[in-house]
């Protein structure tokens, strides 16, 4: 059999699974740590509920997965994940998830390894996406999810650090109402109202067109130029205003 026709056939199972992602669909990877309680809270000795080193490792994981060869026009992490939002036209690799879910786990582990000093491994998924409601939809889920995930951990490691075992700190909490857990932290001086944004809405990161004057020695003039950057938001809006917030980078 000649290379070619074994070529032409090794690679039908190879890809006789690819999924591509249709047209004027949007698309959104969803990019989560693996076994990252083990790492946080025994391999690394990360502060609990939340370490500010650990949340610069993710947002510079962020930042590289923004500019690592797709069109992604919204970063957002809680947590040990990446929610990643693509143009609308975005057409890498011909839109393969397999391509997507493959390049995007490894840019990120290969990244926050780096950062870390140590193995930190991610994997990642596609949400496929019809309409911009649907996406509003999205990231609201995963921003209200950094507000529940915030004030269990903060009752959670309230307990915990009291001496509380694993087993009824957990119990307790899920006999607990939302105002409960509230008024629980504040019994012990918790505000949880008070406490950093970032902890309890997550982190955005987008980009911003800002203009540079510079100077031209050839012509001996100044010079406008206009250069794209990110921004991080530590201080996201909730529930309509963060719905407002997406829906513009959407237009």
């Amino acid at each position: 059999m000649k290379f070619s026709e074994l070529d032409a056939k090794m690679r039908i199972y190879e890809t006789n699974q690819d999924h591509t992602v249709l047209p004027e669909m949007y698309m959104v990877a969803r990019i989560d740590g693996r076994n990252f309680t083990t790492l946080t809270k025994d391999r690394e000795k990360f502060e609990a509920p939340f370490d500010e080193r650990f949340r610069d490792y993710m947002v510079e994981t962020v930042k590289h997965l923004m500019n690592c060869g797709f069109h992604v026009i919204y970063g957002y992490t809680e947590s040990d994940e990446i929610s990643l939002l693509f143009n609308l036209n975005e057409a890498a690799f011909g839109r393969k998830t397999r391509k997507y879910n493959s390049i995007l786990a490894g840019e990120a582990s290969a990244k926050f390894s780096l950062l870390l000093g140590s193995i930190g491994s991610f994997d990642c998924r596609i949400s496929e996406l019809p309409t911009k409601a649907a996406v509003i939809d999205y990231f609201r889920w995963r921003n209200e999810d950094a507000s529940r995930n915030a004030l269990n951990a903060h009752c959670y490691w309230l307990q915990r650090k009291q001496g509380v075992s694993v087993a009824k700190a957990t119990s307790y909490l899920e006999g607990l109402s939302v105002s409960e857990k509230n008024e629980f932290l504040f019994q012990h001086g918790i505000n949880f109202n008070e406490l950093p944004k970032w902890q309890k809405r997550g982190i955005g990161v987008y980009w911003k067109e800002e203009e540079k004057i510079g100077f031209n020695p050839i012509i001996k003039q100044s010079s406008k130029t206009t250069r794209r950057k990110l921004v991080v938001d530590y201080e996201l809006q909730m529930k309509d205003a963060y719905s407002t917030f997406i829906e513009t980078l959407l237009e």
